[in-house]
């Protein structure tokens, strides 16, 4: 497929990966895409996630990108490889308590509101930094955080754009400094996604998750 090697090439650059966001497509159309070299799938919907995942190759590598309430972590505690979306301490609280059940530690991104959109989720800055502090995420055995994640204002102006993508890097660089200065793990930032992803690698990201470039216009159900 043309366009993954197109925007394999222009990530390598940027030293970014790329998330295939494969939410409302076919196992076929993933299919496709793994048999083109692709291993990182995102996907927003946990019951279309498990379905997946029983269905195609188990050296895929799931990420959970959308909204994930708590009663639903334990259907994909036991594959899934990195959650962007933790939005509070209750939901990191029951995705450490299912990986330990599990035995195994579930790497997470840190979601940040950064839009002035009201219906974007995610932490703000102080929020995190309490919790970063907190005895409770301190005793937390089964969780990694690897970085952060956040989702731009939709709209056409760049410049707005490139400012709260660029606010997402300032908070990464401040958690890293103040809180994972020795680790090695804390490397991500996702951010960016077909419509904005070029500015989201200019102003830093590692993560770009990139759906209808890919797989064409969503089919909503």
């Amino acid at each position: 497929m043309e366009i993954l090697k197109s925007l394999e090439k222009e990530l390598s650059a940027y030293k970014a990966q790329l998330v295939a966001v494969s939410k409302t497509k076919p196992v076929s159309a993933i299919q496709e895409l793994y048999d083109a070299g692709q291993r990182i799938f995102g996907e927003n919907r946990v019951q279309e996630l498990v379905e997946k995942e029983n269905a195609l190759p188990k050296d895929i590598q799931w990420q959970m990108i959308g909204r994930l309430q708590t009663n639903k972590v334990k259907q994909i505690a036991s594959f899934i490889d990195l959650i962007h979306s933790v939005d509070s301490e209750r939901l990191l609280l029951e995705i450490n308590k299912r990986a330990k059940m599990e035995d195994r530690v579930i790497d997470c991104l840190l979601q940040f509101f950064i839009a002035e959109e009201s219906t974007k989720q995610g932490f703000s800055f102080e929020e995190a930094q309490s919790l970063l502090k907190s005895p409770v995420y301190l005793s937390l055995q089964n969780i990694r955080i690897k970085g952060v994640m956040g989702m731009a204002t939709f709209t056409s102006n760049h410049d707005q754009v490139r400012s709260e993508f660029a606010r997402l890097r300032g908070i990464f660089e401040q958690l890293k400094a103040e809180h994972f200065p020795e680790s090695g793990h804390f490397t991500e930032i996702s951010m960016g996604m077909s419509g904005d992803y070029a500015l989201a690698l200019e102003e830093g990201s590692t993560l770009v998750r990139i759906g209808s470039l890919l797989f064409g216009t969503r089919n909503y159900h």
